[in-house]
């Protein structure tokens, strides 16, 4: 079985696969002070939850963009589950060619999404994560990473927002009823979530354009279930698809093929 470990900015999320299926995915709050222990008490009460005793993993692998909780992460399971993980990184085979200024300072989520996109498709193909932040990454037909374009998320935004003026309100972001708002929840609701919306086609025409292709779109990340049924341009939409990613790394790099 294999445990797969995404650590996001805001998020972790992690999931069970035991060869052929998903068993159970969490999604929990990123801490940056916890320790490798309190991270061990949590993963073992999650593995007792899913029926799994540590002794059944034979593998572990993880996604980070945080560079200190990825090594408590390691240490936590090493000294808790007996096993090294897998650390995602252009370094590790993935498959994938980059055609990168500097692969290493690519996202290891980045990787894995576009690793489970090409997967799925098998040609051209665009990525959208709405996460902590907005990434669109352009993997080419023959598997080359092509590169990245980066917003702030949508929670991101509606923060700014809240943050730099006087009368505008924190509120739960989610679709208006029409784009021309008479009240100031619908107005907000309308200039981030519909803008939002907006950024994206837009986005996405233009990686088209520049990939000389009509690559087929796929969207993922926490915010993904917000902004993707507002737009058809999607092909698929899965909220799990960067921890599909790095199983497909994990067992690359497993069976050494």
């Amino acid at each position: 079985m294999l445990l797969a470990v995404n650590v996001g900015n805001t998020n972790i999320v992690l999931g069970i696969h035991d060869g052929e299926k998903w068993l159970r995915h969490w999604r929990v709050r990123t801490v940056r002070d916890k320790m490798p222990d309190e991270y061990g008490m949590l993963f073992h009460d999650f593995l007792y939850e899913a029926g799994v005793t540590p002794a059944a993993l034979d593998q572990a692998a993880i996604s980070s963009v945080v560079p200190p909780i990825t090594d408590r992460m390691e240490e936590m399971l090493i000294a808790h589950m007996g096993m090294t993980p897998l650390i995602i990184s252009t370094a590790v085979n993935t498959g994938l060619t980059f055609a990168l200024d500097n692969p290493a300072e690519l996202g290891a989520d980045l990787i894995a999404d576009a690793v489970a996109a090409y997967d799925r498709v098998h040609k051209a193909c665009i990525v959208v994560d709405f996460g902590t932040a907005t990434t669109f990454s352009a993997v080419a037909a023959d598997a080359t990473f092509l590169g990245v374009a980066i917003a702030p998320g949508v929670n991101m935004a509606m923060s700014a927002l809240a943050g730099g003026t006087a009368q505008l309100p924190q509120i739960r972001l989610s679709a208006p009823p029409r784009p021309i708002g008479t009240n100031t929840v619908h107005s907000i609701q309308s200039g981030i979530v519909l803008g939002y919306v907006g950024m994206v086609e837009s986005l996405i025409a233009r990686f088209r354009t520049q990939m000389g292709v009509e690559a087929q779109a796929l969207a993922t990340g926490g915010l993904a279930r917000l902004i993707a049924p507002l737009t058809s341009c999607f092909t698929a939409v899965d909220e799990w698809l960067t921890l599909d990613g790095i199983r497909l790394i994990a067992r690359r790099n497993k069976n050494g093929t």
